[in-house]
């Protein structure tokens, strides 16, 4: 059985989604085959990202969890060229929206959605694509629906920069993520300014929460402005946020 991983992020602009779009890239390029489903009911990107338009979307997960459709219905395969023409690498990459409607809520009785449904909706969307990781995107905060990803999850990746706080709000997400038994928790620290010690800033924030520290990501003007479709380890292989999300890949 493939492993749910949960990527959370207490506040917005962390750089949360484009890290889940990179790292199911780099697994996807390593011969595996990854969902991702994006949860994020208030502002969903990862279909911008892997530049999937919104007219190609027939029927996501909310349908799925309605009945409305079949669980492989709502998967879309997004695996980027560059990783389909890798000789022998059999990976690929499939994303999977809740929905694309800005500002939808989950439990809105217009789409019939339970959220109780989304476990076995999930399980069925591993077994039915034979996947080797699910990734969840299930946008900043604490809500109903970020609980529930982190509660479904086998790992769970915080994600959170250098500010105060985010510091704060992070003590939050890994306390609950505790009190859910979700067993496996790490940190990533993205968006880090060239000023910091990446050793240092690793052995703080890993004392301060007591957690593993998956990765510690540099700062990318590459990265930050970028807006539309488009990979960023594809674009720039030999950067060095590109190898650090390959070390974070290899930790999933």
């Amino acid at each position: 059985m493939a492993r749910i991983v949960s990527f959370n992020a207490f506040l917005r602009g962390t750089g949360r989604s484009h890290l889940i779009a990179n790292v199911a890239t780099l697994l996807a390029a390593d011969g595996k085959r990854v969902g991702v489903a994006d949860l994020d009911d208030s502002a969903p990107t990862q279909h911008l990202i892997f530049g999937l338009p919104e007219a190609a979307i027939g029927f996501t997960l909310a349908d799925s969890m309605a009945g409305r459709c079949r669980v492989e219905q709502a998967a879309y395969e997004v695996t980027p060229p560059e990783v389909q023409g890798a000789q022998g690498t059999g990976g690929g990459i499939f994303l999977a929206p809740l929905n694309i409607e800005p500002g939808w809520t989950p439990r809105a009785p217009r789409k019939g959605v339970d959220l109780d449904r989304l476990g076995d909706t999930l399980r069925d969307l591993i077994q039915t694509l034979a996947l080797d990781y699910l990734l969840t995107d299930s946008g900043s905060g604490i809500n109903e629906l970020s609980l529930t990803a982190l509660a479904l999850s086998d790992a769970a990746m915080v994600v959170l920069r250098l500010d105060r706080h985010d510091y704060q709000g992070t003590a939050v997400t890994i306390d609950l993520a505790r009190k859910l038994d979700v067993p496996r928790l790490v940190l990533i620290v993205n968006l880090v300014s060239a000023s910091f010690d990446p050793t240092e800033v690793r052995a703080k924030v890993a004392k301060t929460y007591g957690c593993d520290v998956a990765g510690v990501l540099p700062y990318a003007s590459q990265m930050s402005v970028r807006e539309g479709p488009g990979i960023f380890v594809l674009d720039h292989p030999e950067h060095q946020l590109t190898a650090a999300l390959r070390r974070v890949a290899t930790q999933i």
